[in-house]
């Protein structure tokens, strides 16, 4: 294995069952077999198994990153609790040089009755570091975690973002050389994690990270290369991000139920996104077309119409709204378009939100929350939801 590569994982496979029952006896019997040396049979799958990881390969160098992502279910965790040392794999090889931070679930290795003074000892110790260079550390750890107030509290009573912080700042104090994320840094608030990849951005000059994220600008933001998983296989790996974020997101593709809310006789009906109906796909540089019909009583002086644009965390990205008194008719019915031409966003998947407001009293008249489902494709993954170019000017 080459100086600069810290991971190399080679063909690795790892079978689960899904029966506890089966599960016990084809322990009992792997165990019996190994005592009398006989041939285990972790190369086939028996009654109830199946491969949570399936013949993987990649490799990862001093001062890059690997972006692991996948639908739920893909293998990703499996895969980081091999190279955590949780799960040994049945097939193939895990090579890991240097010392190894590791964050994959929240509270992993804290002891739920010690303080957090006493489990950043405690887990320092784990990870390698003598005592007198967790004393040295010690201020940085709780001051990064933002815990100065209840360091001396039991972490049972912390809530998962503190676990989170307190967890995080420990395992980077380390200065691994192999440090492994698996979507823990979700559960912090925004400040903490906008310190955390300044963080990793520090920390991976001189060394190896792996990052899982179902966030494609956060792994945009870090990733040097990505791995895809797809049912425990790799269906994409490379330096190329933009082609897993594509890949991933054509296999996140779902149909969203619509919720629907009416006042009296208000409604939205026929609603088109750039002339078509149902899931559709957009290339980063088109404009966006939306068309619909709506009923309003012409009772209502100044309806206001809004679309809000939210991403597959349900978070509210964008929102456009009608000029006062735009939606003015001399008929119940009438035909609304909007486009946007201006508009990119990241690779992924989106929902509309349509609502009609009586805008003197702001009630809401009609809403449709994730009434038309759209995925974004293209070249560019940025690290906030929405691109824009702008109008720069040198001097």
């Amino acid at each position: 294995m080459s100086d600069d590569v810290l991971i190399k994982v080679e063909n690795v496979s790892k079978k689960f069952c899904k029966s506890l029952k089966q599960s016990m006896l084809y322990g009992i019997e792997d165990i019996a077999r190994d005592a009398l040396n006989l041939k285990t049979a972790s190369n086939d799958l028996r009654k109830d198994e199946f491969w949570a990881v399936d013949d993987v390969s990649f490799e990862v160098k001093r001062g890059e990153c690997l972006g692991v992502i996948g639908r739920n279910g893909a293998g990703k965790s499996t895969l980081l609790k091999m190279l955590n040392g949780i799960f040994m794999p049945d097939k193939g090889k895990i090579t890991i040089k240097g010392k190894v931070g590791a964050l994959i679930e929240v509270g992993a290795g804290f002891h739920p009755m010690l303080t957090g003074r006493e489990n950043i000892y405690v887990n320092g110790s784990i990870l390698g570091m003598s005592k007198k260079e967790i004393d040295n550390k010690f201020d940085e750890i709780v001051e990064f975690a933002e815990l100065e107030e209840f360091i001396d509290m039991p972490v049972k009573h912390y809530s998962s973002g503190m676990y989170v912080r307190l967890g995080f700042s420990i395992a980077t104090q380390v200065r691994p050389d192999v440090l492994i994320l698996d979507e823990i840094l979700a559960v912090g608030d925004a400040g903490f994690r906008a310190k955390s990849f300044n963080k990793i951005a520090k920390i991976l000059g001189n060394s190896a990270v792996i990052f899982v994220s179902h966030s494609m600008p956060h792994v945009a933001r870090i990733a040097t290369k990505t791995l895809l998983l797809e049912k425990g296989k790799s269906s994409y790996y490379g330096e190329k991000t933009t082609q897993g974020v594509s890949d991933y997101i054509k296999l996140t593709a779902r149909a969203v139920e619509t919720e629907q809310y009416n006042y009296e006789d208000t409604h939205i009906k026929d609603v088109q996104l750039n002339g078509k109906v149902g899931n559709i796909s957009i290339i980063q540089e088109d404009k966006m077309t939306l068309s619909f019909k709506v009923h309003i009583d012409v009772k209502y002086n100044n309806p206001e119409m809004m679309m809000v644009i939210c991403n597959d965390d349900y978070s509210n990205i964008v929102q456009v709204s009608s000029p006062y008194g735009g939606l003015k008719g001399n008929s119940n019915e009438r035909t609304v378009e909007v486009s946007l031409s201006d508009l990119v966003l990241n690779p992924g998947y989106y929902m509309i939100t349509l609502a009609i407001l009586d805008k003197p009293n702001g009630m809401i008249l009609a809403r449709y929350n994730n009434y038309c489902q759209f995925s974004v494709s293209g070249g560019r993954v940025g690290f906030a939801p929405v691109l824009y170019e702008g109008k720069w000017h040198v001097f």
